[in-house]
């Protein structure tokens, strides 16, 4: 066999497990939401600020996996928000009885993790902008 039919044969299985390991998150996600939803309403009179956002979360991982499908990458911007809210959602419920020092260190880490993410869209939109500048430079010179 030549090597580019074994890296061909490789690159498939790559993308088939990959695949898989997604649809295994999107069933996981679909469920780990789907228990965490019935206990808030066994459990709670109410639905409290941290279980939206923990819904949230949820509704993050789901997006990702989606803009994946639709453009087979996943935007860099996705985790950083999932972590943000999960740092949101920490501060909530630890915030009673925690050194106010905690809180500050947790809110800077929301601060550092938003600061990234306004970059690297604005890099990834200046890339995108390279690319379609480079594509309509070639168009002309044919």
């Amino acid at each position: 066999m030549e090597n580019s039919k074994i890296d061909e044969l490789v690159h498939l299985g790559i993308i088939n497990i990959e695949k898989i390991l997604l649809i295994f998150i999107v069933a996981g996600t679909v469920w780990a939401a789907g228990f965490d939803i019935i206990d808030m309403f066994d459990t709670q009179n109410k639905m409290a600020l941290s279980d939206l956002f923990l819904l949230f979360i949820y509704a993050e991982i789901l997006g990702m996996i989606g803009a994946f499908y639709k453009d087979s990458r996943i935007p860099v911007t996705l985790p950083l928000i999932i972590a943000m809210t999960a740092l949101t959602r920490m501060i909530v419920l630890t915030t009673k009885g925690t050194e106010p020092i905690h809180i500050v260190y947790e809110s800077l880490g929301i601060l550092i993790l938003a600061v990234s993410a306004i970059i690297i869209s604005y890099k990834d939109k200046l890339s995108l902008q390279k690319l379609e500048d480079y594509k309509s430079s070639a168009a002309g010179e044919e």
